[in-house]
């Protein structure tokens, strides 16, 4: 179980707890990735450590954390340096509900908080992963998905008449933290392969197993053969047949 209190203590420390809402983003970084530095360690001493010509967001006990929201194609070379020196552990934040709320940039005016109707899973990672494939079989590299409930605040700055599409996002703040996932070895990626696909399936299957859409469950199908989990079998038409490989 996550431990709520120090996650509290992380989100009083960074966001304040009567901070005003327009304070927000008014950081040096963003606030999910400044309340999760600090919930994954406390002690400022072992943020923001120079290693190797690189910047670790933390080094603690011989071990570097990553904070990475998005874009791990950012981190090839960081991981290029740090994986044969140190255990890596990446953590990706996935929003698993999320509450917009839109921001007038002439008047600071913020709409109600309207619920989107996309939920958020572990299965998110992967597309992030696709961008490192080369770095999964290290065996110092480690990542926990952190699934979080969070408010979402953007701009009303986008190209259509209501300003919305094509618009900035301007921050993020966490309410919840619901779930750490960890992955620390290879046989971690099983818990991402559905149950019920016992004898051989193609990538339609795997998503609708996993109650994805198929374009995802492409790129979790293509990772989980690359690191062997799965093994491909055959062709099903034109389509591939995957097997859960056994160990």
């Amino acid at each position: 179980m996550p431990d709520q209190r120090a996650f509290q203590a992380a989100k009083d420390k960074i966001i304040g707890v009567d901070r005003q809402r327009l304070g927000i983003g008014t950081l040096s970084e963003k606030t999910v990735h400044a309340i999760l530095k600090n919930f994954y360690e406390s002690d400022e001493d072992h943020q923001e450590i120079p290693i190797d010509n690189y910047v670790a967001d933390i080094y603690h006990d011989g071990e570097i954390i990553e904070i990475q929201t998005r874009q791990f194609n950012k981190m090839r070379n960081k991981l290029s340096a740090f994986l044969p020196l140190y255990p890596v552990t990446i953590v990706y934040p996935i929003p698993r509900e999320k509450w917009v709320i839109w921001i007038d940039q002439e008047s600071g005016e913020l709409s109600k908080p309207r619920k989107s109707p996309k939920k958020g899973s572990p299965y998110m990672v992967f597309p992030e992963l696709y961008k490192i494939k080369m770095f999964l079989k290290n065996p110092n590299l480690r990542l926990k998905l952190v699934l979080m409930d969070m408010e979402e605040y953007k701009l009303l700055n986008g190209w259509s008449r209501d300003k919305k599409k094509g618009s900035s996002r301007y921050d993020r703040i966490p309410t919840q933290l619901v779930e750490e996932v960890e992955i620390n070895c290879l046989k971690d990626y099983m818990q991402f392969v559905p149950y019920e696909l016992e004898d051989e399936f193609t990538v339609k299957d795997f998503g609708k197993a996993a109650h994805i859409p198929v374009s995802l469950a492409g790129i979790t199908v293509n990772i989980l053969y690359y690191i062997g989990i799965i093994d491909r079998t055959g062709k099903k038409g034109n389509a591939y047949l995957y097997m859960i490989h056994e160990h």
